[in-house]
């Protein structure tokens, strides 16, 4: 039995979900997300809740199952609260700027580094440096950020580059003189 496939999942207030066929529909105040419903999992929309249930009782229905139910669940927040990420930029020279639809950055190349923003993502700069990076696709936000963060990763020596808010960087020690 999958722990995650039992749960129910409320439906807030001002969101509505409609399914037809294999398509499940939810429209929210953020906007608008559809997911394809996999053949092994049935939705159910009662009282105000979703239900997910195992269309036939086979050894992989349990993870398609609980997998279902999560994506069914990441939608309804979506489109009801939205998803964010931040990061943290560090590290001496390092810079940002958005310039329209793209994120210009000084990143120590010879060279500046711009990445286009996707349609459905919403990134802000923060006072403290910080870039925000908000949409209501869960995997769409975290796919952008990870992108990012692969631009310029944390070296363990001075902790520059790119991070998540709060994430710990296990520093290592750097050289020390040799003595005879």
């Amino acid at each position: 039995m999958s722990k995650i496939g039992k749960k129910l999942i409320a439906i807030p207030a001002g969101v509505t979900v409609t399914l037809e066929g294999e398509v499940l529909k939810a429209k929210g105040p953020k906007g608008e997300l559809n997911l394809n419903v996999h053949p092994e999992a049935k939705v159910e929309i009662t009282d105000g809740q979703i239900v997910v249930k195992k269309a036939k009782e086979d050894g992989g229905s349990n993870a398609i199952w609980g997998l279902t139910r999560s994506l069914v669940n990441n939608i309804i927040i979506g489109v009801s609260t939205g998803y964010e990420k931040k990061l943290e930029l560090q590290g001496v020279g390092f810079r940002m700027a958005i310039q329209g639809k793209k994120i210009v950055m000084a990143l120590g190349f010879s060279h500046p580094v711009e990445v286009e923003i996707p349609d459905g993502i919403v990134a802000k700069l923060e006072d403290n440096g910080g870039l925000l990076i908000s949409g209501i696709d869960k995997q769409a936000v975290g796919q952008f950020a990870a992108n990012i963060k692969d631009l310029k990763k944390v070296e363990p020596y001075k902790g520059k580059g790119f991070r998540y808010a709060g994430e710990k960087v296990r520093r290592k020690a750097g050289k020390k003189a040799g003595t005879k």
